[in-house]
């Protein structure tokens, strides 16, 4: 390997420019400045942020950490406080959807426990953010890497070589780089899709969330702010057998608002589509091991899990909010960034916690996605239970919040 250790020493590349790998390289160039050069490759950076329909639950520990990174300040004007969330267990036909559990909005008073946020929006925030910040943006991937003892050397895609103290592979779920590191992953499919679009509707949802339990999976209604052509908007993630998708996916408008309707009620009114519907095939996946020889895994590259508790995203940003802080400390003490004392640290702090909410989205799934009426007779007496229960639904919000237990200064909104 050819030997650039100087230079390599304060140089960290990011492949992969999603939310986590930009939260990362702005977070780190913010902390570290100019003695640190910071590289965040992604070809898809030529085409810049491109409209979507996914939304996210930006919950209240991510959100401090987004203002601490100054990008909240940018997308608040666009941000959906949830003000309630309310949880039903039916069957399609159902004329009345019981209500078995309600919580309230505040993880603290006058703080929302989440908001929703566009992906546009937050993509656009991070990347001008990151621009100015003097984040280095290549416009290509990362296609190989070999690494050392001292450094790791890349070769990206045009064929150019560099060395760097870390590579972080922040790169998806299907991680060419975690691939080639060797390191197994552990899965399954659940034969579900999740169908994801921005409905219009003509009532206000006054931020209140609802996740509707239906035999084929949650069908969730998510507040957005105020907009199109009815005046009021929701994002649903609408969970569905994967054999069904195809015959609703080619259904003529018309019947597909009707199914949309039967899931998502009367309550609000008449509805209209605001975007396309994508469809997203759902599993659960975890890498048996969360760094490698100079190799950090972040985000969906580390770990997937099912939408059914909104919290994918905000597991990643625990990733950035942990990682940022064990190299930015490593640093300013001189020590060196991409050891793996300051590695094996990252995958302490974050592998319970993962593989922890792995196993109680997995289990929820497993749990509502059935009509097996024993089944639905325990869990809703479980519901109405929790429901009665103060202390426990404030303990279910601070976890929702992302407030619960040790955190990362980032996301107490601390400075790095």
């Amino acid at each position: 390997m050819a030997s650039g250790l100087g230079l390599a020493r304060n140089r960290i590349v990011i492949a992969g420019g999603g939310i986590a790998g930009l939260s990362l390289a702005l977070a780190l160039k913010q902390a570290l400045g100019a003695g640190f050069e910071i590289v965040l490759a992604d070809p898809s950076q030529s085409q810049g942020p491109r409209a979507d329909s996914r939304a996210y639950a930006v919950a209240a520990a991510a959100q401090n950490m987004l203002e601490a990174l100054g990008i909240w300040q940018k997308v608040a004007a666009t941000a959906q406080p949830m003000t309630e969330m309310v949880v039903t267990d039916s069957r399609n036909p159902d004329v009345v959807r019981p209500v078995f559990l309600t919580f309230d909005g505040e993880v603290e008073p006058g703080q929302a426990f989440a908001h929703m946020v566009e992906n546009a929006a937050l993509l656009s925030a991070l990347l001008d953010a990151c621009g100015a910040a003097g984040v280095v943006l290549r416009r290509e991937s990362v296609r190989r890497f070999e690494s050392g003892d001292d450094e790791v050397e890349l070769r990206f895609a045009g064929g150019e070589r560099l060395q760097a103290a870390l590579l972080v592979a922040a790169d998806g779920a299907r991680s060419k780089l975690r691939e080639q590191a060797g390191i197994g992953w552990v899965g399954w499919s659940y034969r579900q899709t999740g169908l994801v679009a921005t409905l219009g509707h003509e009532r206000p949802h006054h931020g209140r969330a609802v996740e509707h339990f239906l035999p084929s999976g949650p069908f969730a209604i998510l507040p957005l702010t105020d907009g199109g052509r009815l005046g009021h908007r929701s994002s649903i993630v609408w969970t569905e057998a994967a054999e069904n998708v195809p015959a609703l996916l080619s259904l003529d408008m018309a019947d597909l608002l009707a199914e949309i309707e039967r899931r998502f009620g009367l309550e609000l009114g008449e509805i209209t589509l605001e975007s396309a519907i994508s469809a997203h095939p759902l599993g659960f996946g975890v890498a048996r091991r969360f760094v490698g020889e100079r190799l950090a895994l972040l985000g969906d590259a580390a770990h997937v899990i099912h939408p059914i508790a909104g919290q994918g995203l905000n597991l990643g940003l625990k990733d950035v909010a942990a990682l940022a802080e064990a190299i930015v400390d490593a640093a300013r003490l001189g020590l060196d960034p991409g050891s793996a004392e300051v590695l094996e640290g990252y995958e302490r702090a974050r592998r319970f916690d993962t593989v922890a909410m792995g196993a109680v989205t997995d289990g929820l799934n497993r749990l509502f996605s059935n009509d097996v009426t024993p089944v639905r007779l325990v869990r809703d007496l479980g519901l109405g239970l929790v429901d009665r229960l103060p202390g426990l639904k404030r303990f279910f919000i601070r976890e929702a919040a992302g407030l619960a237990g040790a955190t990362p200064r980032l996301l107490r909104g601390e400075a790095l």
